[in-house]
């Protein structure tokens, strides 16, 4: 088994297309008004919105984007009017993360994790 992609909800894709596209994702299918999806600047990894009428509550979705220059890539995000929650730090679970949410409220997590990430000193 392999991932695909990752979904989330949007109440306007047209707001929230062109966020995206400024995070460095590749736009490849525009069905408006319901759904667009999206390449990852590398990996065969897409990531894909869909229209809702109304997002769902609570603590809601995590999505998480590696970035190999986690830094300098959120720098450049900064100059480019991208608000971030959480500038990048160091994370108890040997990580580096930034974080920050898009137009609907989605939790988006960039990060580096080097070996770490799929074989922290826990791992099973």
């Amino acid at each position: 088994m392999n991932l695909n992609q990752i979904t989330v909800p949007s109440l306007d894709l047209e707001k929230s297309i062109p966020f995206y596209q400024k995070l460095g994702l590749k736009l490849i299918v525009e069905a408006l008004p319901d759904y667009a999806r999206f390449e990852c600047p590398e990996g065969d990894g897409t990531f894909s919105i869909h229209q809702v009428e109304e997002l769902p509550r609570g603590e809601g979705i995590h999505v998480y984007f590696e970035c190999k220059d986690l830094d300098t890539y959120v720098q450049g995000l900064v100059e480019l009017d991208i608000e971030f929650n959480e500038m990048p730090n160091d994370k108890k679970w040997l990580w580096r993360e930034a974080r920050l949410k898009d137009l609907d409220g989605n939790s988006l997590i960039l990060f580096n994790a080097g070996i770490h990430r799929k074989n922290p000193p826990w791992r099973i």
